[in-house]
């Protein structure tokens, strides 16, 4: 049998020549393996265009915590593909191992026969196979790109769906507004199926309520029917019906706190046994995400100046540069060090937005490239931030920049955070030995 590689490398090679912008292909796929997304346990669909990994990995703690198998699919992958599917099962899922992902590719590529289809369509039918053949209690679903024509929305009985903060990202693909993201995102919202809004911007939230309402659905708001911030080194969470208080999630930062609460809020209405405050507790307090403002302690932090803090977040547009830069602000006013930034983007993201909300706030930037084709030029990316008035240099790679900030002394250990692309945090996990599991 072939290797997972190989049959993912020949599943990239049937991308259709022309655009469809409909589930047909995902239907007949599926329709061929029996309809794997029609015997599922409960799902629930996660959309948005920041925080939908974070959100899913809470609701994968805190139903892991209360003894349930979860099935998960999310996307992309940092390292390996097999990031993308974890299985359920009593004690906590695991990632698909290479034997069971090699069986089901060829499953998968034997019905399809050939036939024209992308990438995501045909691994999101890999992912429904995989978990129909898999006992599990739950299953948590992210969306691709946008929504509406997702692969994943051929599920058509959620237990519940779920929209996390929306902002312009992929304007080649969902449009170059909010309302027009928006809309696309608001298409997995399903007749009969609780939906959850986290907070965010109102005009997003508007364009999903009328979306609800043509569907006779009511979702709950985050800001308005529930909420959550911190209070004395707690999280409050609060809802029409309780309140609780827990301690603050593993991730840090205010983004996770409002993660959490739509998670919370989410497992309240499709679980509510099993959501007992233990369950939640533990779940806040065992949830993992990679890549997303991480503390590395492996091979990378050996060659940063001896003290230093060293951090890496995936954020890859501009909101997830503002999320990054609040988390950044509010440890200095705790913990003062000088701040150093390490980034580099891919060329169709738009630098000066990504690195606008760390004027005034890093002391130095140092510009790499992605070792990815599309990637930004380092130079680019450096004169960009020099345009905005952050001294910047660039440098080869993530390992000569650590060894360029080593080389200096510093008053005091620096506090350097890498960002700026998934594709980069994904090259950085490798370095430093810190592969997702």
């Amino acid at each position: 049998m072939s290797t997972p590689a190989a049959f993912l490398a020949r599943f990239q090679a049937l991308h259709p020549k022309k655009i469809d912008l409909t589930l047909g292909r995902t239907e007949r796929l599926l329709e061929k393996l029996g309809n794997p997304e029609r015997k599922l346990p409960p799902l629930i669909h996660v959309a948005g265009t920041n925080g939908k990994g974070s959100t899913i990995a809470f609701m994968r703690a805190m139903l892991e915590a209360s003894g349930a198998r979860v099935h998960v699919f999310t996307s992309p992958h940092l390292v390996r593909f097999n990031e993308r599917i974890r299985l359920g099962r009593l004690g906590g899922g695991v990632l698909v191992t290479d034997e069971q992902l090699a069986a089901a590719c060829a499953r998968v590529e034997a019905v399809n026969a050939g036939d024209p289809i992308t990438f995501f369509e045909i691994t999101t039918a890999l992912a429904f196979d995989l978990f129909h053949r898999h006992p599990a209690d739950f299953v948590l679903m992210e969306v691709g790109l946008g929504g509406r024509f997702d692969s994943t929305n051929v599920v058509q009985h959620p237990a519940a769906t779920i929209i996390t903060p929306i902002s312009i990202d992929h304007r080649e693909f969902l449009g170059d507004t909010v309302e027009k993201i928006a809309l696309e995102k608001a298409g997995i919202l399903k007749r009969g199926a609780p939906a959850i809004l986290a907070e965010q911007d109102q005009t997003a939230v508007d364009i999903c309520l009328k979306e609800a309402a043509r569907l006779g659905v009511t979702p709950l708001v985050g800001g308005q029917d529930f909420q959550a911030y911190e209070e004395r080194g707690r999280l409050v969470y609060q809802a029409e019906d309780r309140v609780l208080d827990l301690p603050l999630p593993r991730l840090v930062g205010r983004h996770q706190i409002l993660n959490a609460a739509t998670a919370i809020t989410a497992l309240l209405k499709v679980a509510p046994a099993r959501m007992t405050h233990a369950a939640i507790e533990a779940g806040l307090q065992a949830v993992e995400w990679p890549g997303r403002f991480q503390r590395l302690t492996g091979r990378l932090s050996q060659l940063a100046p001896e003290g230093s803090e060293l951090w890496l977040d995936g954020g890859h547009n501009a909101d997830g540069a503002r999320v990054l830069a609040e988390v950044l602000s509010a440890l200095e006013e705790r913990s003062p060090r000088p701040l150093v930034l390490i980034a580099g983007t891919m060329a169709r993201k738009n630098a000066a937005e990504i690195l606008r909300p760390f004027v005034g706030l890093v002391q130095e930037f140092l510009a790499v490239e992605v070792p990815h084709e599309g990637a930004r030029p380092a130079a680019e990316m450096a004169a960009a931030a020099r345009a905005l008035g952050i001294p910047a240099a660039q440098a080869g790679s993530i390992e000569e920049s650590l060894g360029f900030l080593a080389a200096r002394h510093w008053p005091e250990p620096p506090r350097i955070a890498i960002t700026g692309s998934l594709y980069l945090a994904g090259d950085v996990l490798v370095a430093d030995g810190s592969l997702p599991a």
